[in-house]
């Protein structure tokens, strides 16, 4: 099963990024054919300071192999490195209706957020489709509340093949993702670098650990249970710990004796143990930008030979030579 997602290098990563999709990437490279890249593209809707993309795109595919990615196993690739990608784009949108754009929540959300609308961002899902298809993927791994990106998918799809009778691309489903932890900030709002409330995976550790000492709490007395319904604490202790040390949480909250400082202390020793290896790993290879660049650069190349005959059919599909 071809298996594919991607990535957007739009700021620093964080546990979030690391609990709702990272790690789940990582476990589908034992059992899948995956292809992953870093959505540079996409990027460029809110990022556009060119230095500063190009830092967050080596740091992105650092932390990506950081992590565990195994470049033998998976194909990992920089999204601007396929030129057929906007190429495809191009057709895919001339069979787009406006109407399917409008009614995309992706740029309402980006919107709603201060982000100023462009024709980059309206048009966001046909890139998004492009991508998909592009690598003939079979399944794509979304949250529950993500379905309607690759719903569009296969609208722009049926579209295709509806306006030049025929079937080029693999019509790909969903992979819901039901191990997804459900990460808040440490202001108890989901943990977003748009509200600055994240707690960084490769930062400092001195503002780390003052980023988790900071998590909202309520003013119960160290001798009470401490109520665990709405705790932003509770659920980040609970993300963190350790199959075998999950029971300290659950007495931590539901009898007294434990005040929220121990957690937090607690939870910060969890940090460390969770992302210590990944964070030398990180520095190690951050360090060696050439041999990150050179996983990235093959990683183009193994994408494009399997790119290549899907689009000498679209091509011959549309007209274009």
């Amino acid at each position: 099963m071809r298996v594919l997602s991607g990535v957007q290098p739009s700021g620093i990563l964080h546990v979030g990024n690391y609990f709702g999709a990272i790690r789940q990437f990582l476990q589908m490279q034992e059992e899948h054919e995956c292809y992953y890249f870093l959505a540079d593209y996409h990027a460029l809707t809110t990022v556009q300071e060119k230095d500063r993309l190009r830092g967050l795109v080596s740091d992105l595919a650092a932390a990506f192999l950081a992590f565990g990615l195994d470049p033998e196993k998976s194909v990992l690739y920089r999204q601007s490195d396929i030129p057929e990608i906007p190429e495809l784009t191009w057709y895919l949108s001339t069979v787009t209706s406006m109407g399917l754009l409008q009614r995309c929540h992706s740029c309402k959300d980006k919107v709603s957020q201060g982000v100023v609308p462009s024709h980059g961002l309206f048009s966001y899902p046909v890139m998004m489709a492009a991508d998909i298809l592009i690598v003939n993927s079979d399944m794509v791994p979304v949250g529950k509340d993500q379905k309607q990106h690759l719903e569009v998918t296969r609208d722009i799809t049926g579209a295709f093949h509806t306006t030049y009778d025929t079937e080029v691309f693999t019509l790909p489903k969903p992979m819901i993702l039901d191990n997804v932890a459900v990460v808040p900030g440490i202001d108890g709002r989901k943990m977003s670098k748009s509200y600055g409330n994240t707690i960084d995976i490769f930062g400092a550790e001195k503002p780390i650990r003052k980023a988790i000492m900071s998590i909202t709490t309520d003013s119960t007395p160290v001798e009470e249970p401490k109520p665990t319904e709405g705790s932003t604490l509770y659920q980040l202790a609970r993300v963190f710990a350790p199959e075998g040390e999950r029971e300290w949480v659950e007495t931590a909250f539901r009898e007294g004796g434990t005040g929220y400082g121990t957690i937090k202390k607690q939870l910060f020793g969890w940090f460390r143990e969770t992302f210590g290896p990944a964070r030398a790993r990180f520095d190690e290879l951050k360090a060696d930008p050439e041999a990150v660049e050179a996983v990235l650069v093959d990683g183009a190349r193994r994408a494009r030979e399997e790119i290549a005959p899907l689009m000498d059919k679209v091509r011959k599909a549309v007209g274009i030579r």
